[in-house]
């Protein structure tokens, strides 16, 4: 399928193929366009190897929708909005929308997605902008965004049907801060580095002696002289360690003074890449443990599922709707990075009710059984205002008094 036909199919046309507003005014702002950065992040492999393990996570996270509170709560009640938090758009999955906009969000500041609705409004299909710049307008006390794409084309739609997450939400009114100074630096170190280390290879198969002959010879006689020290003195069988001088010519050896950075300078480089971006050699290279993982759930997940349950709220519900219980959430399975330890104490949490036997299945990555997505509780424990005090038994008493 065609990038345009695309397109059209996610945010629709006028019959006589005019965007859809033409008209707009600019929003007050210093600042109302936004870029993202040409600097081809993506083609570095710490780069990569940095935001991996964060849009691995975050792909691994479990959408509901949520209405009602207390007894009156239920999961996932309208089966077109289940299907969407399950297949957003045709051609992807949720895990593959997930992922896409964490490295959109990691890599720009900023990740879009367009809710496409159907005719009475509700959430139809939802898709992810692959955007070169936007545009932020006003029109009515109404907010839209033009997005420009790589193959020319724009599309101009209400921020209402925009799903936004931002990272470094600082300056900008609408848009997160660009990371562009902030990794320019870093960026060209850690480039300068891997072009050092290549040109210092590449220099070790230069020139490394130089014959000077005391008379003047036929350029033959100079090639077939050459061979021969070539042959009996820089050949890697000759391991006499030994050498005969030669009246007919003096020897020069070219000094090879190229730079390579040291192990402990590089490895700075990367651990500045690695702070920015929030991970640690034991989670990119997945030898964590437990303590290590949940340390960077708490400070890098979490965040990236509060504004997805934000921002998924926001676009598929009105606030009459969201005052009635409305909201989507973003669930983390983050004990199946539990140590087998933790994962077995869990089952005191199962004897209390507190979770499903399938729910414990499911963190020792177990399938589910026949009846157990019923709480179960032990018959020794229960509810606080059902207990009743032991009574003490007078006749006991008397005779411990005695």
């Amino acid at each position: 399928m065609e990038i345009r036909s695309l397109f059209t199919k996610m945010f629709g046309n006028k019959t006589d193929g005019t965007p859809l507003m033409k008209r707009f005014e600019l929003v007050s702002s210093s600042d109302s366009s936004f870029y993202p950065w040409n600097g081809k992040l993506f083609e570095s492999d710490i780069i990569r190897a940095a935001i991996r393990p964060k849009a691995n996570a975050v792909g691994k996270l479990n959408a509901k929708h949520i209405r009602g509170l207390g007894d009156s709560m239920k999961i996932n009640p309208e089966p077109l909005i289940k299907a969407i938090l399950e297949q957003p758009n045709p051609y992807m999955s949720m895990q593959d929308f997930l992922t896409k906009m964490t490295f959109q969000r990691e890599l720009n500041h900023n990740a879009f997605a367009y809710i496409k609705r159907d005719d009475f409004g509700n959430p139809a299909e939802v898709y992810p902008v692959p955007y070169s710049s936007i545009e932020l307008f006003e029109q009515n006390q109404e907010v839209y965004l033009r997005f420009m794409f790589w193959t020319g084309k724009y599309i101009t739609v209400p921020y209402t049907d925009v799903i936004h997450l931002r990272k470094d939400f600082n300056d900008n009114d609408f848009f997160g801060d660009k990371g562009t100074l902030a990794l320019k630096n870093i960026m060209e170190v850690i480039t300068t580095t891997d072009q050092g280390i290549v040109s210092a290879v590449k220099n070790s198969a230069v020139i490394k002696w130089i014959m000077k002959f005391k008379s003047v010879l036929q350029p033959k006689d100079v090639e077939i002289q050459l061979k021969e020290f070539t042959k009996n003195y820089l050949s890697i069988t000759n391991t006499g360690g030994a050498a005969a001088s030669d009246p007919r010519y003096d020897l020069e050896q070219v000094k090879d003074n190229s730079f390579v950075p040291n192990a402990a300078q590089m490895d700075r480089s990367i651990q500045r890449l690695y702070s920015y971006c929030g991970v640690n050699d034991a989670i990119v290279q997945g030898k964590w443990t437990e303590d290590q993982w949940n340390a960077f759930y708490e400070a890098e997940i979490e965040p990236i599922i509060i504004q997805l349950s934000n921002a998924f709220t926001r676009a598929f519900f009105t606030k009459q709707k969201r005052a009635l219980g409305n909201k989507i959430i973003f669930e983390a399975s983050n004990l199946q990075y539990a140590s087998m330890g933790t994962k077995l104490g869990l089952v005191a949490m199962v004897d209390r009710g507190a979770m499903t036997p399938n729910e414990w299945r499911e963190v020792l990555n177990l399938g589910p059984i026949e009846g157990g997505d019923k709480p179960i509780r032990r018959l020794d424990t229960a509810e606080v205002d059902k207990t009743k005090p032991v009574e003490e038994d007078d006749s006991s008493a008397n005779k411990d008094d005695k």
